[in-house]
C-alpha cells in the first residue's frame, strides 16, 4: 500500500512499484506534490500504485491520461548499470545526478546501501537534488544542518552529514571539486565541546532485572519462547540479528557459535548475512543455559522457514501476515477491482461465510483476474520475530509495564490479573475493566539492545578480563596491549562459575518473591528451590 510521509508543513504520497523501489508522487513538471492532509496523500499513492503494478502486470504502457510522472533523478536514486560518478560530472552537473552515479558505483552490505540510499532520498537530494554539483557551499551545509537539527535528533543529523561528506570526499578526489563543503574543521562551529555529542546513557539492568523482563515477556505473548530468548540474549551479549538468526545447529554443549544474523531491510525482508563486522565467534555458555535452549530445541523442534529454507531456533510471537512488500498483485489491488474495501476483500479469504454471495464472487473473480497470490496461510505462525513489532508491543510492556500509545488509545499500563503470581495479562475487549492490578516498571527506557550492554556490564562486576569480554561481545582491540592478552581455560571457567552464581543469586531473589510462576520454563527451575 502506499503511504504519507510528513514533511514540513505538507504530506507527500510515497508508493512502490513491482519490484519494491520506493517512488514519490510528483505533477508534470517533476515536482513534488505537497498535500495539506494524510488522508489525500495516502488516496493518491494508492491510486499511482495500483496503476503501476496494472502497468507492470499487463507489460503494456499506461493509457493516455493516466501517465505518471517519472520521479527525476534529484528525488530518488536508482543504480543504473555501467553508470559511474565520474561519468555523470560534467559541467553544471547537478548533485542529483552525481550522487546517483556515486550510488551506482557503491558495493557495500545491503544494510549499508539500504542506509546510504535513505540519507539520500530522504534528507540530503530534497535539500542539495537540484543545485549544482560545484555550487555548493559551506555555508550550505551548515544552513541544511541547523534546519534538520530543529526537526530530528542531533545523532541523525551527524549520520547524514557523514553521508553527505563521503560524497563530496569522493568528488574531491575525482578532482570535481577543489573542498569538501561538507567538511568540519577541528575546534570550528562547536558551542560546548564534546557535551554536543553526548548520546543519553543507555539503560541497563541486573541479573535479576533480566530474570523478570524475561518472564513477563513470555506472559505475555503465551509461551515459553520469549524467556529463553532474553536469558540468551542477557547471558550471551548476542545483537538482535545473531539470536533471530540462530540455528539450532550452532547452539551446542558448552557453546553458542555466531555464524550467520538476520538483518531486517526496510522492504521487510530478512537477509541472511553474516555478523556485524565479521564478528564471528564461539560464545562459552554456561551449563544453565546451554540446558536451557537444548531443551527448547527439542520442545518445539523447528521446522525449515519458507523465507530462507533453514532451521532458526527463535520463531515470531505473532501470526503471520503479509505486510512485507514483495512483487505483484497486493490485497488492496484485489478490494479495488472488485469494489470493496480491505476488510471486506480480507473476509472473503479468511471468513467467506460472513460475506454475501454477490459481493464474495465480485471479490473472487478479481483474484482470478488478477492473479492475486497470499502471502500466509490463515493462523500461521511468523517464521521470525519482528524487531520494532518485537520491542513494541513484548519488550518495552515487559520492562516498563506499559503499552505504547497506538491510535485512538492512549499509552496505558498493561492491565494484569493478580492470581497467579505476577499477574496475567488481561486480553479482550473490557480488559481494563476486568484487571485487578498493572506492573511497575523493571527498568524504565530499556531496550532489547540494552540487554546486550547488560551482560557486558555483569562481566565487568565479575571481573572479566578486557580480552575475554571482547570475545564475547564480537568487539576488536586494536590496541598494543591487545596482542600481548591472551585467554586462557582459567579466565573462561571463572567466567561460567561467576554467570552461574549471578543466575542462581537471581532465580533464589525471584523465588523469595513467589515460589512459582506462571511461565512453565521458570516454574521448573523454582520447583527445585521448593
Amino acid at each position: 500500500m502506499g503511504f504519507a510521509e510528513k514533511r514540513r508543513g505538507y504530506f507527500r504520497a510515497r508508493y512502490r512499484d513491482s519490484s519494491g523501489q520506493i517512488f514519490t508522487v510528483v505533477d508534470e513538471y517533476g515536482e513534488t506534490v505537497r498535500f495539506s492532509g494524510k488522508r489525500a496523500a495516502v488516496r493518491s499513492a494508492n491510486d499511482h500504485e495500483t496503476r503501476v503494478r496494472q502497468n507492470a502486470r499487463a507489460e503494456a504502457p499506461i493509457e493516455k491520461g493516466v501517465e505518471i510522472p517519472a520521479v527525476p533523478v534529484a528525488r530518488s536514486i536508482t543504480p543504473v548499470e555501467g553508470a559511474t560518478a565520474a561519468a555523470a560530472a560534467e559541467p553544471g552537473v547537478t548533485f542529483g545526478e552525481y550522487a546517483n552515479g556515486w550510488y551506482g558505483e557503491q558495493d557495500l552490505a545491503l544494510s549499508t546501501m539500504q542506509n546510504y540510499k535513505r540519507h539520500l532520498e530522504e534528507h540530503l537530494l530534497p535539500e542539495f537534488g537540484e543545485k549544482a554539483l560545484a555550487e555548493i557551499s559551506r555555508g550550505d551545509v551548515t544552513a541544511w544542518a541547523k534546519k534538520e537539527g530543529a526537526l530530528y535528533a542531533a545523532s541523525s543529523v551527524k549520520t547524514w552529514r557523514s553521508t553527505l561528506h563521503l560524497v563530496f570526499a569522493d568528488a574531491v578526489d575525482e578532482g570535481l571539486l577543489t573542498a569538501n563543503p561538507a567538511a568540519r574543521r577541528r575546534g570550528r562551529g562547536k558551542r560546548a565541546g564534546r557535551s554536543r555529542n553526548r548520546s543519553p546513557e543507555k539503560v541497563t539492568t541486573d541479573a535479576l532485572g533480566i530474570l523478570l523482563v524475561a518472564e513477563r515477556a513470555s506472559l505475555l505473548s503465551g509461551r515459553d519462547d520469549e524467556f529463553v530468548a532474553e536469558i540468551t540474549r542477557g547471558y550471551t551479549g548476542m545483537r538482535w540479528g545473531e539470536t533471530v538468526g540462530l540455528e539450532p545447529e550452532f547452539c551446542r554443549p558448552e557453546t553458542v557459535r555466531v555464524e550467520w544474523q538476520l538483518y531486517e531491510l526496510d522492504s521487510g525482508e530478512l537477509h541472511r548475512c553474516s555478523p556485524k563486522d565479521d564478528s564471528f565467534r564461539d560464545i562459552d555458555s554456561p551449563e544453565f543455559l546451554s540446558a536451557l535452549i537444548s531443551d527448547h530445541i527439542a520442545r518445539t523442534s523447528p521446522t525449515p522457514c519458507r523465507c530462507h529454507g533453514r532451521r532458526y531456533v527463535f520463531r515470531g510471537h505473532g501470526e503471520a501476515n503479509d505486510v512485507a512488500p514483495r512483487s505483484g498483485v497486493k490485497l488492496v489491488d484485489v478490494a479495488r477491482q472488485a469494489g470493496v474495501s480491505i476488510g471486506t476483500a480480507s473476509n472473503v479469504l479468511n471468513r467467506p461465510e460472513v460475506v454475501r454471495e454477490e459481493t464474495r464472487a465480485r471479490v473472487e473473480a478479481a483474484i482470478a483476474e488478477l492473479g492475486y497470490l497470499r502471502g500466509a496461510l490463515p493462523g500461521e505462525t511468523a517464521a521470525h520475530p519482528r524487531r520494532s513489532g518485537y520491542a513494541t508491543w513484548i519488550f518495552q510492556p515487559a520492562a516498563t509495564g506499559w503499552y505504547p500509545k497506538k491510535a485512538p488509545q492512549e499509552a496505558h499500563p498493561v492491565p494484569v490479573l493478580a492470581d497467579p503470581w505476577p499477574g496475567v495479562p488481561a486480553r479482550g475487549r473490557g480488559a481494563s475493566q476486568r484487571a485487578e492490578a498493572c506492573w511497575v516498571p523493571i527498568a524504565r527506557g530499556l531496550t532489547p539492545h540494552g540487554l546486550r550492554h547488560s551482560h557486558s556490564t555483569i562481566m565487568e562486576e565479575l571481573g572479566t578480563p578486557p580480552k575475554l569480554m571482547d570475545e564475547r561481545m564480537g568487539h576488536e582491540d586494536g590496541t598494543v596491549q591487545a596482542r600481548y592478552r591472551h585467554i586462557t581455560p582459567g579466565m573462561r571457567r571463572r567466567l561460567m562459575e561467576g554467570l552461574t552464581e549471578v543466575w542462581e543469586a537471581s532465580l533464589a531473589a525471584r523465588f523469595a518473591m513467589c515460589p512459582r510462576s506462571p511461565v512453565r520454563v521458570l516454574d521448573e527451575l523454582l520447583r527445585a528451590l521448593r
